[in-house]
């Protein structure tokens, strides 16, 4: 197997930085490059969003992509930086289909069985759709 591409998803949570830091060491063993890829997801999308927000400011998303940019330059300043909007799994597959991705390395938060199957998982189904192997790192 030959890996010159990582791609690491990061929604920057403990089990993200995680993953980050094992991506770190793989693309430094096989001199691979690394991708760091957080999708914002529009808080319009979501059901409950306009019954609690009723209108949102017109450059909100624009904030929140910018916001997710520098932080994604605070984790790595020399990987490929990428924001997208939209849904986490079908923008993580499309970029990994996209970039030509050899592998996959993601955070999965290990929630309990009901709240798996009330809340899904995207690393599950980045699993299941995935055009390369993934690597699934759990915080403790």
């Amino acid at each position: 197997m030959t890996i010159r591409t990582i791609l690491v998803p990061t929604d920057f949570s403990q089990s993200s930085t995680l993953a980050l830091d094992a991506a770190k060491d793989l693309a430094q063993k096989f001199q691979a490059a690394l991708h760091l890829l957080h999708v914002v997801q529009d808080p319009l999308s979501q059901s409950w969003a306009l019954e609690s927000y009723g209108t949102m400011p017109a450059d909100l998303l624009k904030d929140l992509e910018q916001m997710a940019r520098k932080d994604l330059d605070k984790a790595l300043p020399k990987a490929r930086l990428n924001t997208e909007v939209g849904a986490p799994f079908g923008k993580i597959i499309d970029y990994a289909k996209a970039h030509d991705v050899d592998l996959i390395v993601m955070g999965t938060h290990g929630r309990g069985v009901l709240a798996h199957a009330i809340l899904g998982s995207v690393a599950e189904r980045v699993v299941r759709f995935a055009p390369c192997p993934v690597l699934t790192v759990r915080a403790k």
